[in-house]
């Protein structure tokens, strides 16, 4: 039986671009040296924003996420964790030139490796991937893959067009073949509006919107028939909330019951795929503190397999030790905290025995 908490969504910051500098493929060393190239830190989290980070996980200098022994002492030690997944939010996604994303991303995984995977024994990762050409991203997928300790294909939620899309396939059948699962995270590309009806004006509802493109993309990997063409596949939302899900699954049940004879290869309620394909980290919470609400969740769910424990370290999503809200028994915390992520990253079991 798996022991130690599983932490499916911790924050490693790439201190600046001289970190990746001796990780660059030679070409794109240089390119970013004679182009002036300072960093590709998106502004989703600006280092001074409060939301950045819990004022008490901030270091003395420095940005975030950046202090390896700070993230030891206050998520790893502090929650008795035993294996947690990095998920590096660098702008590789919004670089315009494919081959320079290619690059960044070799870069960003080979420091995620040296600088953090090489130091503690509970450190896994996300291989980030190149996601403006698929064929670039399978490369990426390839040169980590035999790295067991990458456990995942990191994606944002806002790319170029919905990820259910043909075009994509190439990316989840070679997550499939490795046994990774696909993570989705909050962010973009930045090159298409956050929202259905154009560019909004402030922070809060690009924040807001993001919920909004999980919805999407969930709709997008059934009707597709990404699960249908990949059986074995898993995908996990991250930070994108989990209490809109029921109400976005009776919508999708509902429509399919009338026009499933476009999508036939959705033999069975979207729900009951969404059950047995998708998963969800658990913060940030997207409800009120109120136990009655997650026993309501829990019920429309159907499922007590979706829930992934997560602290989102170190963006500032909860206060002291609240990163499970009340309303959840014992078992079903033991099932959040490990059983859950287990089932879903073969590859924890893997490195623990």
């Amino acid at each position: 039986m798996p022991v130690g908490v599983v932490d499916c969504d911790i924050h490693p910051a790439v201190p600046s671009l001289d970190a990746l500098l001796p990780h660059l493929p030679g070409h794109w060393a240089d390119t970013a040296v004679q182009r002036g190239i300072t960093d590709l830190n998106t502004a989703s989290y600006p280092d001074n924003a409060p939301i950045t980070a819990r004022p008490d996980w901030r270091p003395d200098k420095g940005r975030p996420g950046t202090n390896l022994t700070l993230l030891k002492a206050q998520a790893l030690d502090h929650w008795n964790v035993g294996a947690a997944i990095c998920n590096c939010l660098y702008g590789v996604q919004t670089l315009f030139s494919a081959d320079m994303a290619a690059g960044f991303a070799t870069a960003v995984n080979t420091w995620l490796a040296r600088d953090w995977l090489d130091k503690d024994a509970r450190l896994r990762a996300s291989i980030v991937v190149p996601l403006q050409n698929p064929d670039l991203a399978v490369d990426e997928i390839e040169r980590w893959a035999g790295d067991r300790r990458f456990v995942q294909v990191l994606l944002p939620v806002f790319s170029d067009m919905p990820l259910g899309n043909r075009y994509y396939w190439p990316v989840f059948a070679a997550a499939e073949r490795h046994g990774l699962p696909v993570g989705i995270h909050a962010g973009g590309t930045y090159r298409h509006p956050v929202t259905s009806a154009g560019w909004p004006s402030y922070y809060i509802e690009d924040y807001v919107a993001q919920a909004q493109g999980f919805q999407s993309q969930l709709a997008s990997l059934i009707c597709e028939g990404t699960f249908a063409k990949f059986p074995a596949l898993k995908v996990v939302f991250i930070e994108s909330g989990f209490t809109w899900m029921p109400a976005a699954l009776w919508r999708l049940n509902k429509y399919w019951q009338g026009l499933r004879m476009e999508i036939p290869w959705v033999d069975r309620q979207p729900s009951k795929i969404a059950r047995d394909h998708i998963r969800l980290t658990l913060q940030p919470v997207d409800s009120a503190p109120d136990p009655k609400n997650f026993e309501r969740f829990m019920n429309h769910m159907e499922s007590d397999e979706m829930l992934l424990f997560s602290t989102d370290y170190p963006h500032w999503q909860f206060d002291g030790d609240e990163a499970i809200p009340d309303g959840f028994s014992p078992d079903l915390v033991r099932k959040i905290q490990i059983d859950n992520p287990h089932s879903t990253y073969s590859r924890l079991t893997e490195a623990a025995s």
